[in-house]
C-alpha cells in the first residue's frame, strides 16, 4: 500500500542518540568485534599521544565487573572552556560528534593520528553504561562522569597532590552497555594482547601493559595476582620483521643486520620500512600500516612500495662492454617487508 512520505517522516536525532540507535554504523558490529573496538578507540588516542611525542606508557586494565580502564602519561585532554560550546573541552570531546583536535590544519593538536578525540571516544561514551574520565593537566586533576553518553555531573577540579603519581595524562574507565552488546561475550585477553603488541612494534619504546583482573594467575602462588602482559619493543619494525621470519633462513647471513631498515621523512610524510629476504621462502609477505592502523587490504602505500622495490631490484644493462665478468647467480628471493606509512 502507498504510504505518505513527507517532512513529518524525517527524524532528527540529537547529540549521541544516533550512535545508540545505530551503533553498527560507528563501530561496525555489536558483537565481539564491536566490543573490542571500544577498547581500541580509547587506546588509539593514547597511542596518538605517543606518536606526538608526549606519552611513553599506556596501561589497560580489565576489571572483574566488566569495566575497562585505559590510562596514559600524555598531555591530558584539554579541560578549559570551549569557545563554541561554552562547556569544558573535556565534556565537548566526549559528548559531541566530530569535535576534536585531529582533523588537520595548522592549529591541530596532532600531526598524525589513528584515533579521534570527539569521534571515537564520544562513541565509546555513548555505548557505555557508565564512563568516568580523569585528566591530570596543568597541576590540576579534572574528573567527570557520564552515563550512556549523558553528563552525570559537572566537571570537578582540584589541585594535584605532590608526589601522588602522574602529573599529566588521561585515564578513562568505561563499562560497555550490556543492552547494546547482549551477545558479545567477554573481552579476549589474547585478542587485545596481540593488538597492543603490534602497536608496540610500530612505536619503538612505547610501553603498553595489559592487566587482567578477571584472571588471578597467582604468579607467586598466592592466587591473587592478575594476568599481565607487557608490550615494549625497542627494535621497532626491525624487531617485528625478525619475529615474523624467526622460522626462516635469512638470505643475508654474513652480516650483523639481516634486515634492511629505512626511515625517512619527506614533505611531512614519515615512512618506516623494514624488509628481509629469506632463502627458504618463495612467496612474499607484506604487513602494512597507515597512521599506525593495520591495512590488511593494502592501499596506495603498498602499491608504491611494490613498484619501487621491483624497479630497484631489476638488473640494469651495463652501459659499456665488459670483457670479463664474474659468474652470475640468479635467485628468486622472498621479499618480506613490514611497511608503515604515516600520512
Amino acid at each position: 500500500m502507498a504510504q505518505d512520505y513527507g517532512a513529518q517522516q524525517i527524524t532528527v536525532l540529537e547529540g549521541l542518540e544516533p550512535v545508540r540507535k545505530r551503533p553498527g554504523m560507528y563501530i561496525g558490529s555489536t558483537g565481539a568485534r564491536g566490543l573490542h573496538h571500544l577498547v581500541y578507540e580509547v587506546v588509539d588516542n593514547s597511542v596518538d599521544e605517543a606518536l606526538a611525542g608526549h606519552a611513553t606508557a599506556i596501561e589497560v586494565e580489565l576489571h572483574a565487573d566488566g569495566r575497562v580502564t585505559v590510562q596514559d602519561d600524555g598531555r591530558g585532554i584539554p579541560c578549559d572552556l570551549h569557545e563554541k560550546t561554552g562547556r569544558p573541552a573535556l565534556e565537548t570531546v566526549l559528548t559531541v560528534l566530530h569535535a576534536g583536535g585531529k582533523f588537520g590544519g595548522e592549529d591541530t593538536g596532532y600531526k598524525v593520528s589513528a584515533g579521534l578525540h570527539g569521534v571515537g571516544i564520544s562513541v565509546v561514551n555513548a555505548l557505555s553504561e557508565r564512563l568516568d574520565v580523569e585528566v591530570a593537566r596543568g597541576g590540576q586533576r579534572h574528573t567527570m562522569a557520564f552515563a550512556k553518553g549523558l553528563v552525570v555531573g559537572d566537571m570537578s577540579t582540584e589541585p594535584l597532590i605532590e608526589g601522588g603519581g602522574r602529573t599529566s595524562g588521561t585515564a578513562v574507565t568505561f563499562l560497555p552497555d550490556p543492552s547494546i552488546f547482549p551477545s558479545a561475550g567477554e573481552l579476549s585477553f589474547e585478542t587485545l594482547a596481540t593488538r597492543f603488541d603490534e602497536q608496540a612494534f610500530l612505536n619503538a619504546g612505547l610501553n603498553i601493559t595489559l592487566v587482567d583482573w578477571r584472571e588471578m594467575s597467582g604468579g607467586d602462588g598466592d592466587g591473587d595476582a592478575p594476568r599481565v602482559q607487557e608490550c615494549c619493543h625497542l627494535g621497532g619494525l626491525e624487531e617485528y620483521v625478525a619475529l615474523i621470519c624467526k622460522e626462516k633462513t635469512p638470505l643475508l647471513q654474513d652480516t650483523d643486520q639481516p634486515s634492511i631498515v629505512v626511515r625517512q621523512e619527506r614533505k611531512e610524510v614519515v615512512i618506516d620500512v623494514a624488509l628481509r629476504w629469506s632463502a627458504d621462502q618463495y612467496n612474499d609477505q607484506i604487513v602494512s600500516f597507515a597512521n599506525g592502523v593495520h591495512t590488511p587490504n593494502g592501499g596506495t602505500h603498498v602499491d608504491g612500495f611494490k613498484a619501487a622495490a621491483t624497479s630497484s631490484s631489476i638488473p640494469h644493462p651495463h652501459p659499456k662492454p665488459v670483457t670479463a665478468r664474474a659468474p652470475t647467480l640468479t635467485l628468486t628471493p622472498t621479499l618480506t617487508p613490514t611497511l608503515t606509512l604515516n600520512l
